[in-house]
């Protein structure tokens, strides 16, 4: 689809799409909560968008951009309309283009396993698209959800038609869409929602069709508990996410669930959670960190939906962790803007330490105590860290306290 005169001129970059995984010194900001569709959000990041930068993040999440059935922009319908209850299209525009002056790569929200319908078709539901780009029919949709497709690879997505990717012209049309988001739009990296609904070799080709410099996938079950209580061994959690990964043959990152149901426990007292049997973080990060995105809230988890929060008064413990640790981090837009201007300045110092002293997602780690109220370790050989209310502070004279915080130190080698 040309889309010519809509105000996007083409903007193809020669890509490696390997090589943002391979240097594995991202830093993320999710740019959005849950409520920001009531605050003419585009706008809102333009003036943030120095800011973003200056702090260090190199890729801003933003909130799906396409037309959609909810506000919050989580039930597409017009994939081809950039017109949200984010902001206009020309509004997106300015945003993309000040944040590619400023170097921060936009982060695509891509909402591809389920679609609303615009008309009722087989079954009397609302299964077909016409009147719209990308005018699937029937066969468009799983027949587990409704439609006349094949039976879905994943998990379904209740209540709302699911999108059959067995079928060659829904690929073909969704490789065109990114396309389109990519070269001519101006996203740089994609957030692939709802991961667990849809094959990850699907994902594999998306992501081969289109070069994304950096991809990350929501692939989101339950950790494993015994009743209320977690389970100190998660090995079978991180493994499923690990699946997910190599299933895109290794081409996408993926959120570390596992480290975040793990660690917010952990911060309540029970800090020896952060060891697993092999001595290494008992997250995906101790596994494959250099595929692993570390967070410790997003729009599900935390803002007004709170499905899963972390502890409010331990989340710069949880920074602590994630910001000096192996695997990518990525900051809560809440946390960075809405908690005030301390917490943002202590996100920022952590950041800060964590560029000068060079760590990445593939940086050593050697975890020196995990006890009930104390939990330190070295990374890098660099950078000293220790979390809890535990007294501790490493042996020799080389190391220099770089910040510190409410139950939280970071000490780096002068």
């Amino acid at each position: 689809m040309g889309f010519v005169g809509d105000g996007f001129k083409e903007n193809v970059e020669q890509t490696d799409v390997g090589a943002v995984i391979r240097g594995g010194r991202e830093i993320l900001l999710q740019a959005f909560n849950w409520e920001a569709h009531k605050h003419d959000w585009w706008r809102n990041l333009e003036n943030k968008v120095p800011d973003i930068a200056k702090s260090g993040f190199t890729s801003a999440w933003l909130p799906p951009a396409t037309h959609s059935f909810s506000p919050e922009g989580y039930l597409p319908q017009n994939l081809y309309s950039l017109d949200s209850s984010y902001g206009s299209k020309h509004q997106l525009k300015v945003l993309l283009s000040k944040m590619k002056q400023h170097k921060v790569r936009a982060m695509a929200d891509i909402v591809i396993n389920h679609r609303i319908g615009t008309t009722i078709g087989h079954g009397g539901m609302y299964n077909r698209y016409d009147g719209i780009p990308l005018s699937w029919d029937e066969r468009a949709v799983t027949h587990c959800t409704g439609g006349l497709g094949s039976h879905s690879t994943g998990d379904n997505f209740h209540g709302v038609p699911n999108i059959d990717h067995t079928q060659l012209f829904v690929r073909k049309d969704i490789i065109g869409w990114l396309k389109w988001l990519r070269n001519t739009v101006g996203f740089q990296d994609f957030r692939f929602d709802f991961a667990r609904g849809y094959s990850a070799k699907y994902v594999k080709e998306y992501i081969e069709g289109t070069k994304p410099l950096f991809s990350v996938g929501e692939y989101w079950d339950s950790c494993n508990y015994n009743g209320h209580r977690l389970d100190y061994n998660q090995d079978s959690h991180r493994q499923r996410i690990i699946n997910w990964i190599d299933g895109t043959g290794q081409l996408s990152a993926a959120f570390d669930f596992t480290t975040k149901g793990i660690l917010q426990e952990a911060v309540k007292g029970e800090f020896w959670r952060l060891r697993d049997p092999q001595g290494k973080p008992p997250g995906v990060i101790g596994w494959w960190p250099s595929r692993a995105v570390t967070f410790i809230d997003n729009h599900d988890t935390g803002s007004t939906q709170a499905h899963w929060p972390f502890p409010s008064h331990h989340i710069m413990e949880g920074y602590a962790y994630v910001l000096t640790h192996p695997g990518m981090p990525s900051v809560f837009y809440d946390h960075f803007y809405d908690w005030g201007n301390s917490i943002h300045d202590q996100i920022v110092k952590l950041i800060d330490v964590r560029k000068r002293q060079d760590i990445n997602s593939r940086s050593s780690i050697k975890i020196l105590e995990a006890q009930s109220n104390l939990y330190s370790a070295i990374i890098g050989e660099k950078v000293c860290m220790k979390i809890g209310d535990g007294s501790w502070c490493p042996a020799g004279r080389e190391w220099t306290l770089a910040t510190s915080g409410h139950r939280y130190a970071v000490w780096h080698k002068s």
